[in-house]
């Protein structure tokens, strides 16, 4: 939970251990494991990296900004005491000099663009075709229960990519309004050798070559910070762990007039965690416990921030693979009367919210919070650290690595030229966020949280990944989507395409439900069985969060023991042809996923496809007018993707 400045905030009861089945899937090593530990580090001796901006070309495609960006292998260095990482990273193509592309080697470049002007990406892979966690890709091939995904009864098994193939990549932009075809869907990976997924697509192709792909994005979105990161089908996980994940900053020009940081004070603030040989080498741990054991803040372990006396943006991603953080910014006891810096919430996801002062805030993976920070009441000299506390890594329950000390900013000098003329944040006029209208006849879908057995796969609604759509969603329409969780982690949840707002949460009596989920499968799944959510509530809505309240979203914690809810406003995909190419727009049916964003859950199965059909577009059996079966698989099982 965020810690408001007057608020009070209450957690859902949490009874660990209550319900039978209430395991992450991950982390049941035995006891004589050796896990590998990140050897003991100086902390704050590295200056924060910022990510390099890419550089578009504005001359390939009408009235857009292209790009292009390959994935590459390469070396990254995470803290001075540590010997240079082989890493994955992108790499952008620089228009005015191609012999020195643009990037760290380390996660990308970031694409800094203007809203709703397009933007056009041909993605590279030149990856190797062996795997970085090649241990990872072997257990999953030889169907390891903890990786590879088990499929609830009556559900067959099946392998999430070929037995042959070790690397597949594709880029989600990760929050934006997109047509599925661009979209990054899993089903649409390729290979460094150029294998396709069963609904690998890409614009233009006389343009590409087997191992690219073109993607357009409409950047129809208001003011705020995206990224991008792989959606690799069954490698995920690994695949961000190795390094492949950047910023995309949506911009108005109308922002200006703000008086917000800008430039060398508008920081951004990629946070991630690793654990490390004592090579320096990266070592994915995740197969034998929950998280990893060292801060990482755009790729270098416990840096240091040097600034000036007056106010910061701090453009904070949580980019880990499971990691909740819960932070706050500690400061000498006796500089202020309190240990702790108040600091300002002005944005979330979907952009701007009205401003919120805060101690502290609970970020979980995928999330991003827009913070204004003033350090103008900080004696020159001042060490402020950035802390993380009472976060387990599978909040609220869980057993990883503590980590506590993120990063420090270190307060160096008075604000240069003069006087900090920046807006203070109680009077900044930012856009308001208007509030989605609910009504009496307003749709509510379910999405139930099921694990079979302990330590197994998960899945919504008993149904694996691969199975066709089940979900048909009228387009214009607004729905509410309940996410029922039993277990006793939380778990953050993305939809693509759409942004929503949190409605409110309600408490659950979780073992009764899981137990009359268990008997509803178990009796053949007849509709009319299933358990109803209303007969398993035990206590009052909980409105949203301080944080969450009137603001977009396109992540959400639902927490444990919980039925969490949020209102989606409208879905309406981008029907218009992006920067003249054929074929950029969608068509309905158009199918999107939503899943868990513990990266490891989504490749275990956490997620399913839904599609958008137009006003006559389906029958209550799950058929399309043209007779069709109703759906298909979330990258074209039985369905275009606007082509």
């Amino acid at each position: 939970m965020a810690g408001a400045l007057g608020s009070a905030v209450a957690l859902p009861r949490s009874v660990l251990g209550a319900q039978a089945y209430a395991s992450d899937g991950h982390g049941a090593a035995a006891a004589d494991t050796a896990v590998p530990h990140t050897p003991p580090l100086a902390k704050f001796v590295d200056p924060l990296p910022r990510p390099l901006t890419a550089v578009p070309d504005p001359s390939a495609y009408p009235g857009a900004d292209y790009y292009e960006i390959t994935m590459r292998q390469g070396s990254w260095r995470f803290h001075r005491d540590l010997g240079p990482a082989t890493v994955w990273g992108y790499w952008a193509t620089n228009p005015h000099d191609p012999r020195k592309p643009i990037g760290m080697g380390y996660l990308g470049p970031t694409l800094d663009v203007t809203r709703d002007r397009p933007t056009v990406v041909k993605y590279r892979n030149h990856l190797p075709t062996t795997h970085l966690f090649q241990d990872v890709i072997d257990k999953i091939h030889n169907g390891d229960p903890q990786l590879a995904p088990i499929a609830p009864p009556p559900y067959e098994s099946r392998a999430p990519f070929p037995r042959n193939l070790n690397v597949w990549n594709v880029v989600h932009q990760h929050g934006g309004f997109t047509a599925p075809q661009s979209d990054g869907m899993p089903l649409q990976s390729y290979s460094p050798d150029g294998f396709h997924a069963e609904s690998y697509t890409t614009l233009d192709p006389s343009r590409v070559k087997p191992n690219e792909a073109i993607c357009a994005y409409t950047n129809h979105d208001r003011s705020c910070l995206l990224w991008y990161h792989d959606h690799g089908m069954g490698m995920t996980s690994v695949n961000v762990y190795a390094g492949l994940a950047g910023l995309y900053v949506v911009r108005d020009p109308a922002d200006d007039r703000l008086g917000l940081p800008r430039g060398e004070y508008e920081v951004p603030i990629v946070l991630q965690d690793r654990t490390f040989k004592a090579d320096g080498s990266l070592a994915y741990t995740m197969t034998a416990q929950q998280g990893e054991d060292t801060p990482v803040v755009n790729g270098k372990a416990y840096p240091f921030l040097a600034v000036e006396q007056r106010r910061y943006r701090l453009r904070v991603l949580n980019a880990s693979n499971e990691r909740f953080w819960r932070l706050m910014f500690s400061v000498p006891r006796d500089v202020l009367p309190q240990p702790t810096l108040p600091f300002w919430l002005i944005g979330t996801d979907g952009g701007f919210r009205a401003p919120l002062q805060m101690l502290n805030f609970l970020i979980s993976p995928a999330e991003r919070y827009d913070l204004i920070v003033d350090f103008s009441r900080m004696p020159v000299g001042t060490k402020v650290k950035l802390m993380n506390y009472n976060a387990p890594v599978h909040f609220p329950g869980g057993d990883g690595p503590d980590i506590t000390d993120v990063m420090e900013f270190h307060v160096v000098k008075p604000p240069s030229g003069g006087a900090d003329r920046t807006t203070p944040p109680r009077e900044l006029a930012l856009p308001e966020v208007e509030r989605i209208e609910v009504k009496p006849h307003t749709r509510r879908r379910e999405w139930v949280l099921y694990q079979h057995k302990l330590f197994s796969t998960m899945t919504f609604n008993a149904v694996p990944f691969m199975e066709p759509s089940q979900d048909f969603i009228e387009a214009g329409s607004t729905e509410i989507w309940e996410y029922i969780n039993p277990n006793h982690d939380a778990h953050p949840m993305h939809v693509h395409l759409v942004n929503f707002q949190v409605l409110n949460r309600q408490p659950i009596d979780a073992a009764a439900y899981q137990d009359d989920y268990e008997k509803w499968i178990d009796g053949g799944r007849k509709p009319e069985d299933r358990p109803v959510l209303a007969n398993h509530l035990t206590g009052p809505p909980i409105p949203p969060d301080p944080d969450e309240a009137r603001s977009d979203k396109d992540t959400v914690k639902s927490y444990p023991e919980t039925v969490t809810r949020i209102v989606i406003r409208e879905f309406t995909p981008p029907t218009e042809t992006i920067a003249g190419i054929p074929g950029s727009g969608a068509e309905l049916p158009a199918t999107y996923v939503h899943h868990c964003h513990i990266l490891e859950h989504e490749d275990d199965d956490l997620m399913r496809p839904w599609t958008i059909v137009g006003p006559d577009g389906h029958h209550d059996d799950g058929h399309h007018d043209d007779g069709q079966p109703g759906g298909g698989h979330p990258d074209g099982h039985g369905h275009g993707h606007g082509r």
